[in-house]
């Protein structure tokens, strides 16, 4: 069995994936959570005591140390895609990396990935985008081989895109194209992702590189939306709603998410819709880290069947109604 690897964040939509990568990779993975008990589920992803549940606060210097001690890498996945309460951009993206990175040097190990995002830019409009090029330099300040992923929009059973908009698709007749759904975007499917970093974790060759992850195909935000609709079978009025409205849209949004409650869109993420999310001309990718992108199409009907008519046995439903007896 391989050496260990501690990964902050493990129990997120990426990083679980990423624990579970490391581990059929023959890594001992140690993840470290705020909440061990709600990350029991992980030990399953590996053989038994390959995969080991700790206790740890990114702004608890102690903790961390604790979570890293022993470790020969570290990854680095925690982060949120909207602010609530003390889970700030600032906190997570920027101070957050910065502990973890510290903590790492302290300790002597070199090997370092940080999960960023296409997009992270100090002079985007998006605090999002700004928070996530502030955490890239932190950890270069600390650690200068560690290895920046930057993912487009991932997809996946538990993603927060598709889901997101097919469960808006379910209760409300119409969907807004934000600036007129032209943002484009290369949706990288999360199991790619995780083989990516387990890769860069193990290849000493991918130190002090950046590497931008996306799929096979580039779409524009309306594209996503009827594909979407296409797959769960429902027809929904796709809106055109100028960034000006939109950012009033975030607003409200903003204001859900300071009481706790999941917001459809904020603010910032309408900023962060001014700007493509595709992988750079030249930029290093999928396939410098020996992964071949899986496409979208044959993936999102896997857990999008949920949101269909009937759910699952929507087609089946379907072909028993074609094929009734007309009443008498």
């Amino acid at each position: 069995m391989r050496g260990l690897v501690t990964v902050f964040g493990g129990s997120g939509f990426v990083g679980s994936q990423i624990v579970r990568a490391l581990a059929k990779r023959g890594s001992r993975v140690r993840v470290a959570v705020r909440n061990p008990g709600r990350g029991y589920r992980l030990r399953m992803l590996g053989d038994v005591g390959q995969i080991e549940v700790v206790q740890a606060n990114i702004r608890d210097a102690p903790s961390v140390a604790r979570a890293l001690g022993g470790a020969e890498a570290c990854v680095n996945a925690v982060a949120v895609l909207y602010e609530s309460g003390r889970q700030t951009f600032d906190a997570l993206h920027v101070e957050g990396a910065r502990a973890i990175a510290q903590g790492a040097k302290a300790q002597g190990i070199e090997r370092f990935v940080q999960i960023s995002a296409i997009g992270a830019d100090a002079t985007s409009p998006s605090r999002y985008a700004r928070t996530k090029a502030a955490g890239e330099a932190a950890v270069r300040e600390a650690i200068p081989t560690a290895t920046i992923i930057r993912p487009s929009v991932v997809f996946g059973a538990e993603d927060q895109f598709f889901n997101r908009f097919a469960a808006m698709a379910m209760v409300s007749p119409a969907l807004p194209l934000i600036g007129g759904g032209h943002t484009r975007f290369q949706p990288v499917f999360v199991t790619d992702v995780a083989a990516a970093v387990s890769q860069a974790v193990h290849d000493p060759a991918t130190a002090g590189r950046v590497y931008e992850l996306g799929g096979p195909s580039v779409y524009s935000f309306k594209s996503l939306m009827e594909l979407m609709l296409a797959e769960i079978g429902r027809r929904r009025i796709l809106a055109s709603l100028p960034f000006p409205l939109a950012k009033m849209l975030g607003l409200g949004g903003d204001l859900a998410a300071r009481i706790g409650l999941p917001p459809p869109i904020t603010s910032d993420q309408v900023e962060s819709l001014r700007a493509d999310n595709i992988v750079g001309p030249g930029a290093l990718g999928l396939a410098d880290l020996g992964v071949t992108p899986t496409a979208l199409e044959p993936i999102i009907g896997t857990y999008l069947y949920r949101f269909r008519a009937g759910g699952q046995y929507a087609e089946q439903i379907g072909a028993l109604a074609a094929t009734a007896l007309p009443a008498r």
